[in-house]
């Protein structure tokens, strides 16, 4: 399970840094280049969104079947396992719900520059005539 929950941080650390060099203002030739290698990484990279909705699935099941630690029964070590469940839990909800909406930033920011330069080609094919 741990290795899930790696490989998801290290989507998510990748997808902040795409979103970091696509917000940076650069010459426009360079610009159309990285939003279009970009655009091609996007339909393969749009795996992560299955993923990490199947993650919160399986973290909702596993929510709704938690024994709870809350009587006198349980002992500290069980009460402190059990906050610490609650906080990993949490923790990777956080994880799941930032790689969605990362890859959804980075699209948007990629159909932004994409719409832009269609229509800076319009314009200049309006002036042309």
């Amino acid at each position: 399970m741990a290795l899930q929950w790696l490989i998801l941080s290290y989507v998510v650390a990748a997808e902040v840094v795409i979103a970091v060099i696509l917000t940076l203002p650069y010459p426009m030739l360079l610009k159309k280049r990285i939003v279009s290698l970009v655009s091609l990484i996007l339909q393969p990279a749009a795996s992560i969104v299955a993923f990490a909705g199947f993650q919160l699935l399986d973290l909702y099941w596993k929510n709704e079947h938690r024994l709870m630690c809350s009587s006198e029964v349980c002992t500290a070590t069980e009460r402190d396992r059990y906050e610490k469940s609650i906080y990993k839990a949490q923790r990777n909800v956080v994880l799941c719900a930032a790689g969605i909406l990362l890859y959804w930033c980075i699209y948007r920011i990629c159909k932004y520059n994409k719409d832009l330069e269609h229509l800076e080609e319009l314009e200049k094919r309006c002036k042309a005539e």
